[in-house]
């Protein structure tokens, strides 16, 4: 009998406070709890690792890699990463999350370091840096999914700054300083010149936005919505609106993907997605939020640049089994998986796998080894170099994270 390496797994729910009340509870088959499931974690990040059901015992997933690292991750991923490269999510956004940006690798090695040296506490909430790692993500739309993504192509942004009335004076700078010039004025304006510039616009979209006048296309929309659940409303201003309004507004539909590099300024404003990244929890921000903004730090990694946003479709392989989202992430892939009735999906892991049902129900049977029933919202890890099928008596869709083993 060959030694298993299919096991159950169990992540973690995390309470933020943009997220719903229903959907991860739904999905997971667990009882709300009346606190905000925003987020749901599949993966070995130190602060909150999967559990696996193995011998009897609970082992967190992080523990399994340092104890057989090449037999969990296999030798490629083990010399490239040292660790399980990315985190895998169910995100459900009900309130705006903070704008943000991520790091380069390199950068969150010396910010890191550069921390570590100055003594600040890792639980710190003036904290830049938690780990060393960069953070680029894809997600895949589980719902209408809407997002900030990247600052607006220039002559869209110029009419934004000549069309609404309130930003004016900043039309000019950006001419002459482009995009880092725009962006530095707002984010290093005293917080009485923000209010100052922002208090007419705010209370018409806010009046707008209470009144159902405005398409979720328009940066109004988000504005108002903004204002409205920030709890000083139009007293104190939050600087973010001014990003609402430079950067492009992103709807996407089921199936379909987003990537987010480092130094893409970004927010998610609404819905449920698929989100794999790099094992990373390292976030700069920029507003739409009470945490801590570090503009100097946020000015210094955010790319300056025009974004063309990309939808990105899955590239179709197995027979028509399988959907993979392509990246230019070498941690991290995910793929979506679909089988009908009397289809039988087969593969052998080329490094660690984390698989979670979506919809439906699946069996999933290691070679040589036994048949593990999964129904809606469970999931599973296989180690590297395992062997296995997936087959299903009603249907269903399976969300896969790996590593593109062939890049690294």
């Amino acid at each position: 009998m060959s030694e298993k390496k299919l096991f159950r797994l169990d992540g973690k729910v995390q309470n933020y406070a943009w997220g719903g009340y229903h959907y991860i509870p739904a999905l997971l088959g667990i009882p709300e709890n009346g606190k905000p499931s925003a987020e749901y974690w599949m993966g070995a990040h130190q602060s909150a690792p999967s559990v696996i059901a193995t011998d009897g015992q609970s082992t967190p997933l992080d523990q399994l890699v340092k104890a057989d690292p090449t037999g969990v991750l296999g030798p490629k991923v083990w010399d490239r990463f040292g660790e399980l490269p990315y985190l895998l999510k169910i995100l459900d956004v009900k309130d705006m999350l903070s704008i943000q940006v991520h790091p380069t690798k390199a950068e969150a090695e010396k910010g890191f370091a550069r921390e570590n040296e100055a003594g600040i506490p890792l639980n710190a909430p003036h904290r830049n840096y938690k780990d060393a790692n960069h953070k680029p993500e894809i997600m895949v739309a589980l719902s209408e999914f809407w997002l900030l993504h990247g600052f607006l192509p220039e002559d869209k942004l110029k009419n934004v700054l000549q069309s609404v009335k309130e930003f004016a004076t900043l039309a000019p700078i950006f001419e002459k300083e482009g995009y880092y010039g725009l962006y530095k004025v707002v984010m290093e304006m005293s917080q009485a010149e923000v209010n100052s510039m922002l208090r007419p616009l705010a209370a018409s979209v806010l009046e707008d936005y209470q009144n159902n006048r405005l398409a979720k296309s328009d940066p109004a929309f988000w504005a108002g919505r903004a204002i409205a659940n920030d709890p000083q409303g139009l007293e104190n201003l939050d600087r973010g609106i001014f990003s609402i309004y430079f950067f492009n507004i992103m709807e996407v539909h089921p199936g379909e993907a987003v990537f987010q590099d480092a130094g893409i300024p970004h927010a998610y404003l609404e819905g449920q997605n698929v989100e794999l990244m790099a094992n990373s929890d390292n976030v700069l921000r920029g507003g739409l939020t009470p945490k801590h903004i570090d503009v100097p730090e946020l000015l210094k990694h955010t790319r300056f640049e025009p974004v063309h946003p990309k939808i990105l479709a899955g590239e179709v392989v197995k027979g028509g089994l399988e959907s993979i989202y392509h990246s230019p992430a070498p941690d991290f892939v995910v793929s979506r998986i679909t089988i009908q009735n009397g289809q039988r999906y087969e593969h052998t892991s080329e490094a660690t796998e984390i698989m979670l049902v979506m919809e439906g129900a699946a069996i999933i049977t290691e070679k040589g080894g036994e048949p593990i029933n999964l129904k809606k919202g469970e999931s599973v890890v296989t180690y590297f170099d395992t062997t296995y099928d997936i087959q299903s008596n009603a249907g269903t869709v399976i969300f896969k994270a790996s590593v593109p083993v062939q890049s690294i």
